[in-house]
């Protein structure tokens, strides 16, 4: 016994078990589950212990290149940048980033920090992707930031709810309604004529006659008539002497366009002299088609809703105006791209003096109706795209696709080469969900990478208000969030379904 005790030791178990009496066994304790760590075992920094087991210093197998902060974005295009300020109308979710997307065009110009020159923005998109409503949403949160909205030519009524919403009635244009716009109209700079000075007069007529003259080349050239320097001059003599400026007058008369016609028609002797012809034969027989071309406008389809003196009393100080093109849509293509150059004009006039901090996002829906005019038509928006930061002004341009603004002519005329640096003058571009055979567009006219551009045609079509923003050269992967009255204010599909928005 003592020889077992010395081999496996003694206990009070086998004690008690020597003289016939067996305890009932203990249950096994469970044991405490480990806590499982991220490393199973520690290793020294040099490495583990053993032959050919430690560590040995080596260069990490990386590709390295170099390259400016401007040819990075267009190397990897849709890599995860640092956002943009959080200033301006927060428009919902930029994807790329997961923080929130802010849009501001102004203050981005103003910030030497973001690559942006202009305030102007274009927005493409196929029908029922969500653009006006990313346009809408984008004006009425900037309200809150002192911008007002000027929707030049709402041709489908889109903007009408939204302004009944904000308690402003739009201006509704069209045969047997009472509006009437004349884009020959002085505007703020016709005020206070008689207490200039000879200077500032000077400046006033210049650009006053140059925005009629750029305005009359592209009615008279949209009904495929020259407007050459014979044109010009026959057309600033009658202007001056319908406005009384070529006889001094101290109170200038406004000149409407059916006026204009039969001066041009009856010449007046003065006009005749004036414009250097040898009897007033020769002046009608050198402006016979400029003549032809100012007479099919005053007594054509558009007859009596663009040659009469503006009868509408706009209120510059509310949140929104509007002026609805609907109702001349029977009319075609051609005829409403003439309206909205008029309405061009006439918007460009109310603009010229503004108050300073009068900051306005101006609304400009199916441009391309416009462009389809020629290259004339097309440079009275050419201007007001360029003078946006002097007017404070955001630009906002829609259409379906790139290419619509490229119907102008043919691809080598000067439309076309206008149309493109239109592109060019809009540094923030808005693309909505486009069909594949757009891909190609996009990349020649905008230079979109190929992941860019599946982006547009992939993930962008698979949901309303998916866009990407290019800002600059940066991409932003932008989901646009509404709330519920927005949905119900942005609605366009009444026509389709009975009810609004779900």
């Amino acid at each position: 016994m003592s020889g077992r005790g010395t081999r496996r030791g003694r206990d009070v178990a086998v004690l008690l078990d020597d003289f016939g009496h067996r305890l009932p066994p203990l249950p096994p304790a469970d044991a405490a589950p480990r806590e499982r760590g991220p490393f199973t075992q520690l290793v020294p920094g040099r490495g583990s212990r053993g032959r050919g087991r430690g560590r040995a210093a080596a260069l990490a197998p990386l590709s390295v290149w170099r390259m400016t902060s401007e040819q990075t974005p267009v190397v990897w295009p849709l890599i995860a940048t640092s956002g943009l300020p959080p200033t301006g109308a927060q428009m919902g979710l930029d994807l790329l980033s997961g923080g929130a997307f802010y849009c501001d065009p102004v203050g981005w110009v103003t910030d030497d920090d973001i690559p942006v020159t202009n305030p102007n923005v274009v927005v493409f998109g196929k029908p029922g992707r969500g653009k006006s409503a990313t346009v809408k949403a984008f004006a009425l949160r900037m309200l809150a930031y002192g911008y007002r909205t000027l929707v030049l030519g709402d041709t489908k009524d889109e903007y009408e709810p939204l302004c009944r919403a904000l308690g402003v009635e739009p201006f509704v244009i069209g045969h047997g309604l009472p509006a009437r716009v004349n884009p020959l109209a002085f505007g703020p700079l016709g005020h206070g004529w008689e207490r200039l000075g000879a200077a500032e007069a000077r400046r006033r007529e210049a650009l006053v006659f140059a925005r009629w003259l750029v305005l009359l080349r592209g009615l008279v050239a949209s009904q495929a008539v020259p407007f050459g320097p014979v044109e010009e001059t026959a057309v600033g003599a009658a202007l001056r002497l319908l406005t009384g400026y070529r006889s001094a007058a101290t109170r200038l008369t406004e000149p409407t366009i059916p006026q204009l016609w039969q001066t041009l028609d009856e010449p007046p002797p003065e006009l005749v002299s004036g414009c250097r012809y040898a009897d007033r034969r020769h002046f009608l027989d050198a402006t016979r088609t400029l003549r032809d071309a100012l007479g099919s406008l005053v007594k054509g389809s558009l007859a009596g809703l663009f040659d009469d003196h503006t009868s509408i009393e706009v209120d510059w100080r509310a949140p929104i105006q509007s002026l609805s093109l609907s109702r001349l849509e029977p009319l075609g293509d051609q005829a409403v791209g003439i309206a909205l150059t008029c309405l061009n004009s006439w918007g460009q006039a109310m603009r010229e003096i503004a108050d300073p901090g009068d900051l306005r996002i101006v609304v400009r829906d199916e441009t391309w109706r416009q462009m389809r005019l020629g290259a004339e038509a097309m440079k009275s928006l050419d201007a007001n795209l360029r003078l946006s930061r002097r007017d404070a002004d955001v630009q906002v341009l829609l259409a379906h696709k790139p290419s619509d603004m490229l119907t102008a002519g043919d691809a080598a005329s000067q439309a076309v080469a206008i149309a493109r640096d239109l592109l060019h003058l809009c540094d923030v571009k808005v693309l909505h969900g486009q069909d594949q055979a757009v891909g190609d567009e996009l990349g020649s006219l905008l230079g979109l990478a190929p992941a860019a551009q599946r982006l547009v045609t992939g993930w962008a079509v698979a949901g309303k208000g998916r866009a990407l923003w290019l800002v600059g050269d940066r991409a932003f992967k932008v989901q646009t969030v509404l709330t519920g009255p927005e949905l119900r204010l942005t609605y366009t599909n009444e026509a389709l379904a009975a009810g609004g928005p779900t």
